[in-house]
């Protein structure tokens, strides 16, 4: 019997069709490359002639962020008072900024939230749906609820309200109309004002989220200087990924100098390179004076130039003949991204770092930094700098 013998068979026998008025029997399954008689549902839409060619599409891409600008540009031409108060009822909070949406909004107030717990104002994001079946334990007295609807009338959101409100938690709406169930539950409302959404329907949110993010970036981002947030303070909460690599110091990627070759300028070559290499090999020699001042550098570029020219003389002479004097350096303390961009600009594969008395505490050797100079700084030779 075969597979589709034993399929009519099972389908008779679990699914017989009851006989109503005399029914049709079973129709028989399609032999293969038979159509099935059922056909399939008509599809409503059509692409329209404007997107038929790359261009077309093109221009389609700019009018709707041309659209989502516009609104951005008139929601800043908007604020007024309202934000100010908003601003520093965000500053003022001593406990936590719960942020709060549904949908869309949900998406855009975690995203606020994480900006705003980054520069420097305790956050996190709040479910409306789950604060009613438990999670409200979450808010304490000190708190504040900033809040996204762009209607106003979400109802997650204005069931909710109320039991923020008796807690006697602040609340300040980011939404479209002040006069909204929302806005008039607010103590301060930042209005997004009207909008269209950049669908060709004008039914998914796009240019409304844009603008409930720009808002809640804003809000954040003021509230961030009126703090004095510093780079470093940034930093603290943010060690991670390339943003935090930028804000690292040369000292948590440089070469300390117990791990550098050293030289005195009366040294010969030939001895300063047969001496036992750092267990991690760098590309350079600092050569220092007798008061440990950084009085010039040697690469194993330079070496390379003088097997290259047979120079056994320069070879058996003093380094500090030879050496780069008054070298490019960078002080202790400085930030990873501008050594990386004196690096690349001067192209450079090792930088000293000094201290204040110009005593050199450390190396930065290229090779430590791949990730965070451009690949050609590594491929291309790189140039002996005066």
């Amino acid at each position: 019997m075969s597979f589709r013998d034993s399929l009519r068979l099972f389908e008779c026998a679990a699914f017989p069709r009851p006989e109503v008025g005399g029914g049709a029997p079973l129709r028989p399954l399609p032999a293969a490359g038979e159509r099935s008689g059922i056909d399939a549902p008509e599809h409503r839409g059509s692409v329209e002639p404007s997107l038929g060619d790359e261009q077309g599409v093109i221009d389609r891409g700019r009018g709707i962020l041309h659209a989502e600008a516009r609104a951005i540009v008139e929601a800043a031409e908007r604020l007024d008072g309202a934000f100010v108060r908003a601003v520093h009822r965000l500053e003022a909070c001593s406990g936590n900024v719960v942020v709060t949406g549904i949908g869309k909004a949900g998406l855009v107030a975690r995203k606020i939230s994480a900006t705003l717990a980054s520069t420097g104002t305790p956050s996190h994001f709040l479910h409306p749906t789950e604060a009613m079946h438990g999670d409200l334990g979450v808010l304490r007295g000190d708190d504040l609820l900033l809040t996204l609807s762009q209607s106003g009338e979400t109802e997650e959101i204005t069931r909710l309200l109320p039991h923020v409100r008796a807690r006697g938690i602040p609340i300040i709406a980011i939404t479209g109309r002040a006069e909204s169930t929302l806005g008039r539950a607010a103590d301060v409302v930042v209005t997004s004002g009207p909008v269209r959404e950049a669908c060709e329907l004008g039914l998914a949110p796009s240019t409304s989220t844009s603008v409930l993010l720009a808002l809640g970036d804003s809000l954040a981002l003021v509230t961030s200087a009126l703090r004095a947030f510093t780079a470093e303070d940034f930093h603290a909460r943010h060690p991670g990924g390339s943003l935090g690599r930028q804000l690292m110091q040369v000292e948590d990627l440089m070469r300390s100098l117990p791990q550098c070759r050293t030289s005195l300028p009366e040294e010969s070559v030939r001895s300063v390179f047969s001496r036992v290499l750092p267990a991690r090999r760098t590309g350079a020699v600092m050569i220092l004076d007798h008061a440990g001042t950084l009085a010039g550098i040697f690469t194993d570029s330079d070496l390379a130039r003088l097997f290259e020219r047979r120079n056994d003389a320069a070879i058996d002479g003093p380094i500090g003949d030879v050496m780069t004097a008054r070298p490019t350096t960078v002080a202790a303390g400085t930030r990873l991204r501008d050594a990386v961009e004196v690096l690349e600009t001067r192209r450079l594969s090792e930088l000293p770092v000094v201290d204040a008395s110009g005593r050199p505490v450390g190396l930065l050797d290229v090779v430590d930094l791949v990730g965070m100079v451009p690949p050609g700084l590594l491929d291309l030779p790189l140039q002996r700098v005066a």
